[in-house]
């Protein structure tokens, strides 16, 4: 099928005297001709206790997609794209081009964008305010038209999430910045381009800023270092697409990266990283139905953190090539000890899974959360399942059970992706039947997971 844009209209155990008790209380948009997104208020209803088996294909990553698709707008003539997850945070960022008048096509997982005619500097606000990623865009539009006008991101609440680091790195590439009516409103300060600068030193190894900066810097006059940045894999296959561009960018996935500009870039093709997301959420998946499943392709050295975790829990995991196969199958797993850092620490897009997950091993399991102060919203409704969870600050101290499961299906709900991915686990996990509605949040960044779980043996369906 294929779409179109038109316009229309730290690990450390806490002091063991600090721990708990477990019973203490507690406007004018363009549109896609694709399928439309699922409905907001559909519900996934899980039957669980079933054994998952067989092979899943892991998607294309959705948090390296969004930039690359906004790195886009970097560039001179046509951009393909291959791998591209089809999630509706994917088809969002397709829609912010569209409505800076790229042109657009999307099919079978491959998007071509050619942004020739990208003619006005502010995307659709409205469109901006559905996903986080939507802000990536301020970057490119700067470092190739001089200005730019984007109202501040959405996304999920999971805490703030401030653009103070990518202001500050703007002007330090020669912008003047201002937040008028709720909008970053940039232009170069020179009236022509930014201007490479000699080091700028991020406050705190931030992703997206470091991916924006990046994509400015990429076409500003001069040499640029950035310092303290992040290393996700992410940044690196960005980097590898603008590399393919002609950009001049060496360090990606170091704390320092330095980017030579250039005046022109030139469209070119990619493909999409795996996952890294997916893959982690799967062998969570595959732990806590206590199954063997494998998946591909997969790059293991990108979740070695969580590989050893799952490892020293009591699950078998191997690898060959790009295959991984996971399996816990008549296990007793162990809890375990995890504070979410940046990478190479644990990923905290992985928090909300792993601590679906611990509710079923045994022992007493600590999970800090160091990256959104709000990022536990799903512990209420863990507990509903029948999870023993105890939060104190950022810490929650999950009580597991001894020997048995002891989750129970009942009604829960989704306030995020991940978080709504926690709950489907649980479901998966749990004596009788699971509803979790608003499971539009897992769709964001998703592609097809439940038809991959069915796939897999899990018993579920959409209403």
């Amino acid at each position: 099928m294929e779409a179109k844009l038109s316009p229309a209209g730290s690990n450390k155990n806490p002091n063991p005297t600090l721990i708990p008790s477990p019973t203490e209380p507690q406007t004018n948009f363009y549109q896609i001709s694709k399928d439309p997104p699922p409905d907001s208020d559909s519900k996934l209803v899980i039957t669980g206790g079933s054994k998952l088996s067989g092979h899943v294909s892991i998607s294309g990553s959705k948090n390296a997609s969004l930039p690359i698709l906004a790195a886009t707008l970097c560039c001179t003539g046509p951009s393909k794209l291959d791998n591209v997850p089809n999630v509706s945070d994917t088809i969002a960022m397709i829609s912010i081009l569209g409505s800076l008048g790229a042109e657009v096509e999307f099919s079978d997982n491959s998007v071509v964008v050619n942004t020739d005619r990208v003619g006005p500097v502010e995307p659709e606000p409205d469109l901006i305010s559905q996903i986080r990623g939507g802000f990536f865009v301020v970057g490119p539009l700067l470092g190739r038209f001089g200005e730019a006008v984007v109202s501040l991101p959405g996304g999920c609440d999971i805490g703030a999430r401030p653009v103070d680091i990518y202001i500050a790195g703007l002007r330090a590439l020669g912008s003047v910045v201002e937040m008028r009516d709720n909008k970053v409103v940039a232009h170069a300060a020179n009236g022509k381009g930014l201007v490479g600068t000699e080091e700028f030193r991020l406050d705190y190894p931030s992703v997206g800023a470091t991916e924006t900066l990046m994509m400015a810097a990429c076409m500003a006059q001069g040499n640029t270092l950035l310092a303290n940045v992040a290393q996700e894999p992410e940044i690196i296959d960005l980097a590898c697409f603008l590399t393919k561009t002609g950009a001049n960018i060496e360090g990606a996935g170091t704390d320092t990266i330095r980017i030579h500009g250039k005046s022109r870039l030139l469209g070119s093709e990619y493909r999409i990283m795996p996952d890294r997301i997916e893959i982690g959420t799967f062998m969570i998946a595959a732990a806590i139905t206590r199954s063997c499943i494998s998946m591909s392709p997969v790059f293991p050295g990108y979740l070695s953190i969580l590989i050893d975790k799952l490892s020293r829990a009591g699950c078998k995991i191997t690898h060959d090539q790009d295959i991984l196969e996971i399996s816990a199958v008549d296990n007793e797993l162990s809890g375990f000890v995890i504070a979410t850092q940046p990478y190479p620490g644990f990923p905290t897009d992985l928090q909300p899974q792993i601590m679906a997950l611990l509710s079923t091993c045994n022992g007493l399991s600590i999970v800090q959360e160091s990256v959104f102060e709000n990022r536990m919203t799903h512990v209420r409704e863990l507990q509903k399942l029948g999870a023993k969870i105890k939060i104190s600050g950022n810490t929650a101290f999950v009580y597991g059970n001894e020997n048995v499961n002891k989750l129970r299906g009942t009604r829960v709900v989704a306030s995020d992706l991940r978080g709504g991915m926690s709950l489907v686990l649980g479901g998966l996990a749990a004596d009788g039947v699971t509803q979790v509605n608003g499971i539009s949040h897992v769709d964001r960044g998703y592609e097809n997971f439940e038809k991959k779980l069915q796939l897999l043996g899990a018993h579920l369906i959409r209403l």
